[in-house]
This record gives structure tokens, C-alpha cells and sequence, in this order.
């Protein structure tokens, strides 16, 4: 998974609007900054790869925890409304004019503050007595899910043309993302997230049986819950704030890592991680080249790959 990242990161790199050959990517590093290979690559391609990583990684990530801990394969990062809380974070946002004075980094912030909102409220109504109920979450996620997609659309009618075409062009998702900080807390967030998630790789294997076998296994059911849901929950509020809402990667390369890879979370987590991080990088790749110099949402090709993709696995049988 590695070695195909490695390659993905190269094809990535080489391939553009400006085709740059793989020779003279290392040949750059020596012109310097001044040279216009150096600056399409280090400022504008690389950013974009580092930042498919963190948030295919997370998103992929986040897929796995969820679909662990609910026992449910429909079940992705979104379906819980932490998209929809993020998306009228930023539509409130670009229609308030709230990022003039701060700068536009408050746009991924209002994101994020609107993804956390979602996460405390879900955890507020679902968590009762010391236990979290999952099929109330389940259930409450989807419904504010909901009324988070009515609240934007309402936003949306009665905003301004300009104000509109920002909300969903920030919906459809992007990875046209230049500013370092953002690139770099995303990024090390994931890290920090993948790393506490993998603390309990054995606890999802054994909640795969259901919770009274894991308690019979020693798992401490209730304190696992509660830390892998808000851990899922903070991969996909930092994917969203970072580069909007980018959809079915949580959904399918979970599948399809299970299928190919392995169901013990001990590997399926870091595959998991590898491939999504993989697949966005590639569909960015021909969200930028397709219809080159213009550039397609990344949202949109990981829509159409992604649901392709789901309705061969469902077609193959394999997935259940």
C-alpha cells in the first residue's frame, strides 16, 4: 500500500494541465524557487497530495471506526450529520461575511466549530447513564443530517448569486488548498487520530461479535464506544473543514480493503488509511486533467468512481 501511495504521489506530481517529467521534478529541487517546475510542484501539486492523504486517510479511517463500531457496512462519516453541521458552519460564514476581517482562514474554522457542534450534540442526546446508545446515534445522526441540509438549501435560496456559487463549490468539495497551516494541523491531527484509533484495533475486532461477547472478552465496552465515536467524529470534522464535503470515500474503500486485504482491524486500519488517501489523490489527479485547464470538484469524480465502485462490490456479493 506503500509502494502504490509512492506511485500514486509520482503520477500525481507529473501530471497536469503542465506535464512535468518525473527527471525533472529531482532537477528542480536544485533550480530553486525561481524556476517554474519548482513552483508548480511545491506549491501547488505537493500541498494538494499531502492534503489528499490526510483527508482520504481520515475519511477511509473514520469509515472503518464507524462501520466497526455500528456493525452497520451502510454506514459512513457523513451519514451522522457531522458533514451537515460543517456545511452550515461555512454557509453562515460566506453569507455573514464573517471571513473579511479574520482572512479565509476562518472559513475552514467555522467548518470545523460547526462539525464540533454536531459531535456534542449527538453525544448529549445519545449518551445516557454512563452507556452510548449506537442505534439512537444512528438514528439522530441522520436526522440532523437532514435538517443541516434543509437549514444550507434555505441559506442558499436566500443568499446572493456570488454567496451561493461559494456554498457549493465548498459542498462539492476541493483540495485547492494553499495555505500551509491548514495542510500541516490537518495533517498532524490525522496522524495524532490515527494513532489513538489504533490503540484499539483489537477492541473493534472483538465489538465485530457484538457488545455482551466483547464484554465477555474483557473489552470495556462502553469506555470504547465513547472514544472510537468521537474519534470518527474529529477525522471527520478536521476532512470536511480542511476540503468540504467529499462523499463515498468512507463508504467504499472500506469495502473494498476488506474484501482485498483483511477484516482484522490490526490491518484493516492502516490499509484503510493508505488506500482512501490513495484513492483521493488519484481522483484529484483527474478532477485537475480532465477537462484541463479548467478543474472539476473533487466531490464529483469520488461520486461517480465511488458509487460505481460500491454497486460492483454489491453486485459481486463479497461485501456482506
Amino acid at each position: 500500500m506503500s509502494m502504490l501511495l509512492l506511485c500514486a504521489a509520482a503520477v500525481s506530481l507529473c501530471i497536469g494541465s503542465a506535464a512535468v517529467p518525473l527527471k525533472n521534478i529531482f532537477a528542480s529541487l536544485s533550480e530553486g524557487k525561481g524556476s517554474a517546475a519548482y513552483s508548480i510542484i511545491f506549491d501547488i501539486r505537493l500541498p494538494r497530495i499531502i492534503l489528499g492523504l490526510a483527508v482520504g486517510g481520515a475519511l477511509a479511517l473514520a469509515g472503518v471506526i464507524l462501520q466497526g463500531l455500528f456493525r452497520n457496512p451502510l454506514v459512513e462519516p457523513y451519514t451522522l450529520g457531522i458533514s451537515g453541521g460543517a456545511a452550515l458552519g461555512v454557509s453562515l460564514n460566506i453569507v455573514f461575511k464573517l471571513y473579511r476581517t479574520p482572512g479565509v482562514l476562518t472559513l475552514p474554522l467555522s467548518g470545523f466549530l460547526g462539525a464540533l457542534l454536531i459531535i456534542f450534540l449527538l453525544y448529549l442526546i445519545n449518551a445516557r447513564k454512563g452507556s452510548l446508545k449506537l442505534y439512537g446515534l444512528l438514528l439522530n445522526g441522520v436526522m440532523i443530517s437532514f435538517i443541516s441540509s434543509s437549514l444550507v438549501m434555505l441559506i442558499m435560496s436566500l443568499s446572493r448569486a456570488e454567496d451561493m456559487h461559494g456554498i457549493i463549490f465548498w459542498i462539492m468539495g476541493s483540495l485547492d488548498e494553499p495555505n500551509w497551516p491548514i495542510i500541516k494541523v490537518t495533517a498532524i491531527a490525522v496522524i495524532v487520530l490515527l494513532t489513538v484509533s489504533y490503540l484499539f484495533c483489537l477492541d473493534l475486532n472483538a465489538l465485530n461479535l457484538g457488545e455482551e461477547e466483547a464484554r465477555h472478552l474483557g473489552v470495556p465496552v462502553e469506555r470504547s464506544k465513547k472514544i472510537l465515536f468521537v474519534t470518527a467524529s474529529l477525522l471527520a470534522g478536521f476532512s470536511v473543514a480542511a476540503a468540504g464535503m467529499i462523499g463515498f470515500v468512507g463508504l467504499v474503500v472500506p469495502h473494498f480493503v476488506r474484501i482485498f486485504v483483511s477484516r482484522d482491524h490490526r490491518i484493516l486500519l492502516p490499509a484503510s488509511f493508505l488506500a482512501g488517501g490513495i484513492f483521493l489523490i488519484l481522483c484529484d489527479t483527474i478532477a485537475r486533467t480532465v477537462i484541463a485547464p479548467m478543474e472539476l470538484p473533487v466531490g464529483v469524480i469520488t461520486g461517480i468512481l465511488g458509487g460505481g465502485l460500491f454497486i460492483y462490490a454489491l453486485a459481486k456479493r463479497k461485501v456482506f
